[in-house]
């Protein structure tokens, strides 16, 4: 019972958080408009290659980071690890009937003079091979690891690092990871290809 009601808080907590993202996103910031970031940040080995004089710009996959910015702060973001299928985190998780969980492993490292307070399941999303994205799935977590909890805060220069769970149709394919900071809602999202 007190499991029921630790994830009903947990799902109000993350939903209050993200409405009043948006709703003071919407009221203070004026939309400069969006891009998405798929330019993995270069590795020692790719500096390398491109102080030789051979580009070292490459698509963001599972493992690169890519540097994003936010409203107020700044972070890179690394796509960790992708677990397809894991078993929920007690027998009373389970996955909708003719749905499979997907745990995404994220790392936060904030590269900005401002902290970072936010919900970051409601700035993830996972996109099939038919271009349908999909939500995280605040109310479950799964034995792939230890999740973010609803309300992450970091100080500058500090590292965050939790999975994210995801509920998906159980034959899709996902081929793309997305990230935003700010609740989704800065103009900069990150996209992995997996």
């Amino acid at each position: 019972m007190s499991r029921t009601i630790n994830r009903s808080r947990r799902t109000a907590l993350a939903v209050a958080v993200g409405a009043l993202l948006i709703a003071g996103t919407a009221a203070c910031n004026p939309t400069t408009g969006s891009s998405v970031s798929t330019d993995a940040k270069p590795t020692t080995s790719s500096a390398k290659a491109a102080a030789g004089g051979q580009s070292s710009s490459k698509t963001a996959k599972v493992g690169d980071t890519i540097s994003l910015k936010g409203m107020d702060t700044s972070a890179d973001l690394t796509v960790v690890k992708i677990v397809d299928n894991p078993a929920g985190a007690d027998d009373f998780t389970t996955p909708d009937s003719g749905k499979r969980f997907v745990a995404v492993q994220f790392r936060i490292k904030i590269t900005g003079s401002k902290a970072y307070s936010d919900s970051p399941s409601n700035g993830a999303k996972l996109v099939d091979s038919q271009g349908q994205s999909y939500d995280a799935d605040v109310a479950s977590d799964t034995k792939a690891g230890t999740s973010f909890p609803a309300v992450v805060n970091l100080a500058p220069g500090a590292t965050g690092l939790g999975f994210i769970t995801f509920q998906v149709p159980s034959g899709v394919k996902i081929t793309q990871i997305q990230f935003g900071l700010d609740s989704g809602m800065a103009d900069q999202t990150g996209q992995w290809n997996v």
